[in-house]
């Protein structure tokens, strides 16, 4: 019998095994990482007594020596500037429309995103799709909220009356209701839940302003202000972003040289500068038979204009990261390009840029405070403002009031970073 001969291929090392997972005890833990060595050990102990006497400085001036009779006199300015107080009950409607509405949209949008995964999890783990108790639902949405919780306690703690806290309480069964309700919307029906959101937007808005002039746009201010400000300028530069963005790849010269000037044009002129040219221009392209937009929607306009140029780049990057191989398998199946783009190359491209593109939402929610240049009274200018009252003039009482506006503007940006963080896990960002 022959034996066949050859060059014999070297063995594949096998893979080397994973470390054990270590289960440490709180004290093994700090041993292990904050103990292991003299040095660590001093720099332990002297970080730590650092961090305990800025602690108790801080915890002192917020709880003992701080004055902050300034903050809860103010409150409504503070709140919602100078908007009519006979005219409060509208921005509560509006808020239970809101509420009601994106608590509806994402109980829908997350049982359509859950029920596949449970039946793919259930075919493989029997019994592993077993949902949360309510009390461990509630622990979750308090450590997914927990800076937003903290930050309407904190404004609570400074009303004077019950009926404040009534009202946040009543939103908050609103909004689990319209939640539940969600749940249970009909499959057919799942997919066109975001427009409730877009239906609560405009109802609540007939509401706020509903009033005539005695409610009109340039009432707004404070809190009410700044959030309006924020989520406008998102609803609105988000999808003229993404146009600009496929404008800028397009294979028609026209289109792209247009959206590219756009684009290079609004990202080498600082914002300051649209609000100011909003304010004193866009009056001018109207006639005189047209009443121009009000002030308001200006600084919108000019907010809208200025975050879509940045948004399209974000959305461009994500675009080119999308592999070539991608488009062609898309194409050899039949899609065509508008399917091509809707169903393949755009999910992967808003995927990878949700770090990026919360990000230029959170700096749009911090960039509103430059409505106080143009005139707005918006947080900081109300922490300004009341700072000048007869009661509270020339005593020093203005590092209290920005620290009230630092802690809402942390509480909003912080809920929206942990929310993006979240979905990112969600999506497996960055994970191969």
């Amino acid at each position: 019998m022959e034996i066949a001969t050859g060059t014999l291929a070297e063995p594949i090392a096998p893979p080397e095994p994973e470390p054990p997972r270590r289960d440490l005890t709180p004290a093994q833990w700090v041993r292990a990482n904050l103990a292991s060595t003299p040095l660590n050990v001093l720099l332990t102990v002297v970080v730590g007594l650092i961090a305990a006497w800025a602690a108790y400085r801080l915890l002192r001036w917020v709880f003992v020596t701080g004055d902050w009779a300034i903050v809860r006199v103010n409150l409504k300015l503070f709140m919602v500037g100078f908007y009519p107080a006979d005219q409060l009950w509208r921005l509560w409607a509006a808020g239970y429309v809101m509420v009601a509405a994106v608590a509806f949209a994402g109980g829908a949008v997350t049982v359509a995103v859950r029920r596949p995964i449970e039946a793919v999890a259930g075919a493989d783990t029997p019994g592993s799709t077993a949902r949360p108790g309510a009390g461990r639902r509630v622990l979750d949405a308090l450590h997914r909220f927990w800076p937003a919780v903290l930050g309407v306690i904190a404004i609570l703690s400074f009303t004077r009356t019950l009926l404040p806290t009534i009202g946040v309480l009543g939103a908050l069964v609103v909004g689990v209701v319209a939640a539940a309700a969600g749940t249970r919307t009909p499959a057919r029906l799942r997919r066109w839940s975001p427009l409730i959101v877009v239906v609560g937007l405009i109802v609540a808005l007939q509401i706020v302003i509903g009033g005539g002039d005695q409610t009109g746009w340039d009432d707004w201010g404070g809190l009410h202000l700044v959030v309006s400000a924020t989520v406008a300028g998102i609803a609105l530069a988000f999808p003229l972003g993404l146009l600009l963005a496929l404008g800028r790849r397009s294979s028609l010269p026209a289109i792209r040289i247009v959206s590219t000037g756009y684009i290079e044009g609004f990202r080498a002129v600082p914002l300051v500068t649209l609000l100011f040219l909003g304010q004193y221009m866009i009056g001018f392209m109207f006639p005189n038979t047209i009443e121009p937009p009000s002030f308001l929607v200006r600084a919108v306009i000019a907010i809208t204009l200025f975050e879509a140029a940045y948004i399209a780049e974000i959305v461009r990057g994500g675009l080119q990261a999308v592999p070539r191989g991608q488009v062609e398998a898309a194409q050899a199946i039949g899609l065509s390009p508008v399917g091509v783009m809707r169903l393949v190359v755009l999910p992967q491209a808003l995927r990878a840029v949700i770090p990026a593109m919360v990000g230029q939402f959170i700096s749009l929610f911090k960039d509103t405070s430059l409505l106080a240049i143009v005139g707005f009274f918006e947080l900081i200018e109300v922490s300004d403002a009341v700072t000048k009252q007869d009661a509270f003039r020339g005593q020093g009482l203005r590092p209290l009031a920005l620290a009230f506006v630092g802690l809402i503007y942390w509480a909003g940006c912080s809920t929206m970073s942990r929310e993006s963080q979240r979905l990112e896990r969600r999506l497996g960002v960055g994970e191969r």
